[in-house]
């Protein structure tokens, strides 16, 4: 009969505590991802490609492998896998019963006239002799607890916790994709920045000769001193261009040595003709690809599975939870009486059902927390997947766009260097003054550098697309 009302009594909690528990909100599901980019559907994707294949350069790839060996962001956000693991470590212990010992040493006395003062007071320990004011009291045992998971609480805590270690590791890789991509899109901007630096020499020195001849015919009255002092000035506005590079290559060079965890040095580059670099060609594959290559999208997925387990973990708290506690060991009031067994054995075994019943209100926040948190991570997870499919089709965009701005700007450049070929020519025939001759130089000289800034926006974006579907990390 007690089994019974103890049923009844355990079932009338549960669905009391069922009916109160808030509704969670509910999401609808997305739009589904297009099934292509704006370019023909290929199922190549050049995410698959590992870093060691992608990257040509000896120089970048011993650049790329010392930093994934040494770069803090890369160890510190190690550091954080390691704590979720031990997380999930902890949640997994909780599952099991916890079993402890103790030992503890005291004395005792109580007052005459309460009811265990005047029962010592009359009873006799040994026949004549009456039990002592004061009595010790010695204990040594073992003390277990366990908490019966009845509605998968602490599971759901310890998967919840698994995704979340798992999202750590995405996290990992997404570290290396980015650091891979940021050094590889440095070491191009450094050769782009020592190309220009022989470009702005080269153009100094063409200066340098046109300021000697204008001199020359300043003295044989063909030129006067308003060319003399044209020509130097723009001399020196090229020289002061050559040192803003100079700053711009040290920088860079620190910011790659910064990646790398190490102080300042000169970084080893490849010195051939920058504009001869090949490109690498890219392939983006499929959209749907990207929910498998992207490590930012990953993370955000198993962000979500974890927070829909901590809305069932907290769901869970409005039902009563079940413990089982036991306790073995020995206590007696002199310590040598606590080898004789079985008088100084001590044992219990204990359960205990207990449920919130009234003034719920900081679990149904935890609930409701929970439920907001797992709407953030939805909407999280949907932002991810948006901002892959907009950046990669960015990226694929820019690549057509660069490569038809570069073919443009080798025939202006072309153009130019043909045009200061002929006004020098002209000057010297005295048929173009002074003020054609500078301009034409000017007009060369922006477009070469210029088209080192394609060529370098050419091979950043190349760099920009692998990362973008997500290679570099496997």
């Amino acid at each position: 009969m007690k089994k019974r009302h103890l049923y009844i009594i355990l079932c009338i909690g549960v669905l009391y505590a069922g009916c109160n528990i808030p509704k969670a909100v509910q999401k609808q599901e997305n739009k589904a991802m297009p099934e292509q980019y704006d370019v023909a559907a290929d199922t190549t994707n050049t995410a698959l490609v590992k870093w060691q294949e992608f990257f040509t350069d000896p120089y970048l790839c011993r650049l790329i492998d010392t930093a994934l060996k040494d770069n803090q962001e890369l160890k510190i956000t190690l550091q954080e896998i390691e704590m979720a693991k031990n997380e999930v470590m902890a949640k997994k212990g909780e599952l099991l019963p916890s079993v402890g010992y103790g030992a503890g040493a005291g004395i005792d006395k109580p007052g005459r006239y309460t009811s265990q003062g005047a029962g010592d007071a009359s009873t006799e320990m040994t026949p004549g002799k009456k039990v002592p004011d004061y009595l010790g009291d010695f204990k040594i045992g073992l003390e277990a607890d366990w908490e019966a998971d009845i509605w998968h609480k602490l599971h759901n805590a310890k998967d919840a916790e698994i995704s979340r270690y798992l999202a750590t590791v995405e996290g990992k890789n997404f570290v290396l994709t980015n650091l891979i991509a940021e050094i590889a899109s440095s070491y191009y901007e450094l050769l782009a920045l020592d190309y220009q630096l022989s470009i702005v020499k080269q153009n100094i020195g063409l200066q340098q000769n046109a300021l000697a001849i204008v001199k020359v015919q300043k003295q044989a009255a063909r030129a006067n001193e308003l060319a003399v002092q044209k020509f130097e000035a723009e001399v020196k506005g090229t020289q002061s261009r050559e040192f803003e590079l100079l700053q711009e290559i040290k920088e860079t060079e620190n910011r790659i040595n910064f990646l790398l965890a190490r102080y300042p040095q000169e970084i080893p580059r490849e010195k051939s003709d920058f504009l001869s670099l090949p490109l690498t060609p890219v392939s983006a594959g499929v959209p749907s690809q990207l929910l498998a290559n992207r490590p930012d999208i990953r993370q955000a997925e198993l962000e979500l599975a974890a927070s829909r387990l901590d809305v069932k973990v907290a769901r869970a708290q409005f039902y009563p939870s079940f413990n089982i506690s036991a306790m073995l060991g020995f206590n007696a009031f002199n310590p040598t009486y606590l080898v004789k067994f079985p008088e100084s054995l001590i044992a219990s075994l204990a359960g205990d059902l207990a449920g919130p019943l009234i003034n719920k209100s900081a679990i149904k926040a935890q609930y409701l927390s929970a439920n907001a948190r797992q709407l953030q991570a939805v909407y999280n997870y949907e932002r991810s997947i948006l901002n892959g499919y907009i950046r990669v089709a960015n990226q694929l965009s820019n690549i057509s766009n660069l490569q038809k701005t570069y073919g443009q700007k080798v025939k202006q450049v072309e153009a130019l260097l043909k045009s200061v070929e002929i006004s020098d020519a002209l000057y010297k025939a005295a048929r173009a003054d002074y003020f054609e001759v500078l301009m034409t130089q000017r007009d060369a000289l922006e477009a070469r550098l210029d088209l080192a800034d394609i060529k370098k926006g050419q091979l950043s974006a190349v760099v920009s697309m692998y990362k973008e579907l997500g290679g570099g990390w496997q």
